[in-house]
C-alpha cells in the first residue's frame, strides 16, 4: 500500500463496515512478501526522528522527518510527496513518543524542493527540507539541531549496505517502527523489506552509523518508487546523489523557498 493512501483506505473500511459501500467488487491481496522478510518493531523514540503534524498535535500526524546536520541547524528532511504549499505552521516532534515530545515542538516555516519535483514530480527527486524556525531557551535563541542532534547528509546506499529505517505511522499517541535490514536496487531506487510501514512512514530515513562515531548518515527518505511503495513489507527511497547536496546548501542559504505542488498518483 502507497505510504500516502492509508487513510483513505482506512475510510474505505470504516465506510464498508457501516454498510455504505455495496458495490465494491472483491478485494486484491497483496502478493506475498519474500521469504524471510523482518517485522519493524516499537521502539521508545530516536531523537533526530520525529513525526511531522498539519493540523497540531491533536490531529494525528503524517508523514517522518529527520534533523539532517546544517549550519543553520534548522533544517528537517522529509519526502517531497508528503509536502504540499509552503508547509509554514507545520509542526515537529523529534523523539516523539506516546504523547510525549521530550525535544520540544518546532514549527515550520519554509519548504525546499528539487526542481525537477516541482517541474514534473520526479520519483528520483522525492525529498524535501523543511526550514523550522528557532526558539528562545533560557535567552538564547537555538535551533531543533541544538537541541535533538542531527544526522548528517549522506549518499545512496549500495546493494547489500545496512540501514535502519525510523518511522512513524500515521495516528497520535502512539511510538516510532524501527528495522534494520540489507538494501537492494529495484530499477534504480534503494529499497528493503520488512513489514509494517504503511502511511506516515514517508519521508522516515535511511540511517547508517559511521563507523567509530556516533554520529549516522541519512542515506535515503521513504518516498521514491511509487512514492515510497504499494506494499507494507518493500519500501523505497530516491537514490541520494550529489545533487542534494545542492539542495541542503539552498535551504541553509534561505534561498527561494518554494511552494509545493499536491503530490498525484503514486501509481499503485
Amino acid at each position: 500500500m502507497s505510504r500516502t493512501r492509508v487513510l483513505g483506505f482506512v475510510a474505505a473500511v470504516a465506510a464498508l463496515a457501516c454498510g455504505l459501500l455495496v458495490t465494491a467488487g472483491p478485494a486484491l491481496a497483496d502478493p506475498p512478501a519474500p521469504p524471510g522478510t523482518p517485522t519493524a518493531v516499537s521502539i521508545a523514540g530516536e531523537a533526530t526522528v520525529g513525526p511531522i503534524f498539519r493540523h497540531g498535535l491533536a490531529a494525528g500526524h503524517g508523514c517522518t522527518g529527520s534533523v539532517v546536520a546544517s549550519p543553520t541547524r534548522d533544517l528537517v528532511i522529509t519526502a517531497a510527496h508528503c509536502v504540499s504549499g509552503t508547509a509554514a505552521g507545520w509542526l515537529f516532534a523529534p523523539g516523539y513518543h506516546d504523547g510525549q515530545t521530550p525535544y520540544g515542538v518546532w514549527t515550520v516555516v519554509h519548504a525546499y524542493l528539487d526542481p525537477a519535483w516541482l517541474s514534473n514530480q520526479d520519483p528520483q527527486h522525492d525529498y524535501a527540507m523543511l526550514q523550522l524556525a528557532h526558539q528562545t531557551r533560557q535567552g538564547r535563541l537555538i535551533g531543533v539541531q541544538d537541541i535533538a542532534g542531527a544526522n548528517l547528509l549522506g549518499l545512496a546506499p549500495r546493494t547489500g549496505a545496512t540501514i535502519t529505517d525510523v518511522a512513524y505511522n500515521a495516528g497520535v499517541n502512539d511510538r516510532p517502527i524501527s528495522c534494520t535490514v540489507p538494501t537492494y536496487d529495484t530499477e534504480h531506487y534503494p529499497t528493503f523489506n520488512c513489514h509494517g510501514y504503511v502511511g506516515g512512514s514517508s519521508g522516515s530515513p535511511w540511517l547508517t552509523r559511521i563507523p567509530g562515531t556516533h554520529l549516522n548518515l541519512v542515506r535515503g527518505v521513504i518516498g521514491g518508487r511509487h512514492q515510497g511503495g504499494c506494499y507494507e513489507y518493500t519500501s523505497y527511497s530516491s537514490a541520494f546523489t550529489p545533487e542534494i547536496y545542492r539542495l541542503l546548501v539552498r535551504a541553509a542559504a534561505r534561498i527561494h523557498p518554494d511552494t509545493a505542488p499536491v503530490a498525484g498518483s503514486d501509481g499503485c
